[in-house]
């Protein structure tokens, strides 16, 4: 026994929890069960939905409780993780609803049936003065938080029900509680005004805030309960009890990696820094070629369905469909599936950047903290450098390619806010977050082009759009004694580049005098960084995310001039 467990004496009032109490109460419980049910077949209340008619309104009360508060081990810990699953599962039913007039508000109403099915995990509930694992345990933290803020905010308090025994330095130690307990403990809340629940959850703490145009704070404050103290295993004393099961083990909290496709620099990093009892959750070890860098460290689960999904919506999708949209949905879909593969107690989570927006979405990041290795530019950025190459040149068709959806846009903008920190390599955009805010990784080296510097002709290293300076390569060229080779094919329209000396060659030249790509947006610079190894000039804007080193001439984008000048540079300084 524990030096913690000798020292601490049974309470006088402690009965010891028996299995034919347990039986007893259940029994009670069906039955109070029962005749709830009855009444609310004869006096239905009405169930809430999420509104934005008062999304602005004054703030008449916030209450903010911590989500982890206990200090057992790998037992208690996963009792823990499990009520912040149980609260996540629970708030998408109550967060933004508006409550009309003179309407109740009944929390079972908006929550449901606690239930494995409806994403209900074991969780920490007080039961009979014992902490006890419970499917849907835990939830009593957002019902004492509704109550006090529905106190605060002067709402009329219609059922509420006090816990029997208090957990000390709880809500229910200063009165401010509300018990609930399916279906029969409901809390219960009208107003003479309109008003409106918003229940988030961070990485550490529950927050309710309740939103109105009433006056506020004008119901009393309830006195200071007395009453018995609440215990666990490792504090009521009692050992021979048959819930008894001490937990003191102290245990590291497990991380998941939620990703897509592999690059070298995040590979690495996953290598590094994963560890036996982390999780990788990846798309597929069997179709595709994209998740097949991910090394082998930690259990893995893939989504197979999702990646065969995205196949065929890629393969059968109607002409001119943006390749982009496409993209998007299928990130959607693998998002949800990572969501419900998720257990409750990965608390901390990797994620690729294409997932983000739609895992934030799903609430599947409520509760958790979590980092983001980002592969592009943030939407916004994207979405404002677009439109203004749109602007400049308006006779490209493909500027308009990419365009999210505004929710999306918006789901990306607050999960990166609430990010603890972000991952990427490129600097460009690193350099759209604060410093402290982003840790910026190397480059990998890339295998070396195979090809030797000499001649005249120029690689250019990637398709041939707009959004890669097309345009500022077609002027910069004019007029130049070299030769272009384009990459990938792609021109924006037919006969761009007129009586140019530029030719389609998939496979680079065997001699080259450089390689160029004056980008507006590049996320993945591969080709400058096989041609740096290969001691080729490289020739590039900031664009292409690739810090100053030798080899590497960096100019602006939309700069013709500069461009021109840096390939006749890197023709004249040619070895003889």
């Amino acid at each position: 026994m524990s030096d913690r467990l000798a020292n601490v004496a049974m309470p006088p009032d402690r009965a010891v929890p028996t299995r034919l109490g347990n039986w007893v109460f259940e029994g009670k419980a069906t039955l109070l069960r029962l005749r709830r049910s009855g009444r609310e077949l004869a006096d239905p209340v009405k169930r809430h939905r999420a509104g934005q008619a008062l999304a602005d309104a004054p703030v008449l009360a916030r209450v903010t409780s911590p989500l982890w508060t206990s200090q057992g081990g790998a037992k208690d810990r996963a009792l823990n993780a499990g009520k912040i699953q149980n609260l996540r599962a629970a708030i998408a039913g109550l967060d933004g609803i508006e409550v009309g007039v003179g309407e109740v508000l009944s929390f079972w109403r908006q929550v449901g049936k606690p239930l494995k099915r409806r994403g209900f995990v074991e969780g920490r509930e007080l039961r009979e003065g014992c902490m006890i694992a419970t499917v849907g345990g835990g939830l009593c933290q957002l019902s004492n938080a509704l109550y006090e803020a529905a106190v605060d905010a002067g709402l009329e308090v219609v059922e509420r029900h006090a816990h029997t025994r208090i957990v000390p330095g709880s809500r229910a130690a200063a009165g401010r509680d509300a018990t609930v307990f399916w279906n029969y403990l409901d809390f219960r809340v009208r107003s003479r005004h309109a008003f409106r629940i918003d229940a988030t959850l961070s990485a550490d703490a529950l927050d309710v805030t309740v939103r109105g145009f009433g006056e506020g704070a004008i119901a009393p404050t309830p006195a200071f309960l007395t009453g018995s103290a609440a215990h666990d295993c490792l504090s009521c004393g009692q050992v021979s009890c048959h819930r008894h099961n001490p937990d003191t083990e102290p245990v590291d909290a497990p991380t998941a990696w939620l990703v897509d496709a592999a690059t070298p620099e995040f590979a690495a990093l996953y290598r590094a820094c994963a560890d036996e009892a982390d999780l990788l959750m990846l798309p597929s070890r069997r179709f595709g070629r994209q998740a097949s860098g991910w090394p082998t460290v930690a259990p893995e689960r893939t989504t197979d369905i999702a990646v065969l999904q995205r196949s065929l919506a890629l393969r059968t999708a109607a002409k001119g469909t943006p390749r982009a949209a496409l993209l998007l949905a299928a990130d959607a879909r693998l998002a949800k599936a990572y969501a419900r593969r998720l257990s409750a107690q990965y608390t901390h989570l990797v994620i690729a950047q294409p997932l983000l927006p739609h895992l934030w979405r799903l609430g599947a990041l409520r509760g958790r903290s979590f980092e983001v290795l980002l592969d592009r530019l943030p939407i916004d950025a994207l979405h404002d450098l677009l439109d203004t190459a749109a602007e400049r040149h308006p006779d490209s068709p493909t500027l308009g390619d990419f365009r999210a959806p505004a929710s999306v846009a918006q789901a990306e903008r607050e999960a990166l806010g609430a990010a603890t920190r972000l991952i990427t390599p490129h600097r460009a955009v690193a350099a759209c977050f604060p410093r402290d805010r982003v840790e910026v990784i190397d480059w990998l080296p890339a295998p070396a082009l195979a090809a030797q510097r000499d001649g005249k002709t120029f690689l250019f290293a990637g398709p041939a759009l707009a959004r890669k300076g097309v345009h500022a390569m077609r002027a910069a060229i004019a007029g130049l004694d070299a030769r272009l080779a384009i990459e990938r094919p792609g021109e924006d329209q037919p006969g761009f580049w007129g009586d140019l000396d530029v030719q389609l060659q998939t496979d680079a030249p065997d001699q080259l005098a450089g390689v160029i790509l004056p980008a507006l947006v590049e996320h993945n610079p591969r080709t400058l960084l096989r041609a740096l190894a290969a001691g080729l000039p490289v020739i590039a804007t900031p664009a292409c995310g690739l810090p100053a080193q030798p080899g590497l001439t960096l100019i602006p984008a939309n700069d013709p001039a500069a461009l021109r000048d840096a390939m006749q540079h890197a023709l004249d300084s040619a070895p003889a």
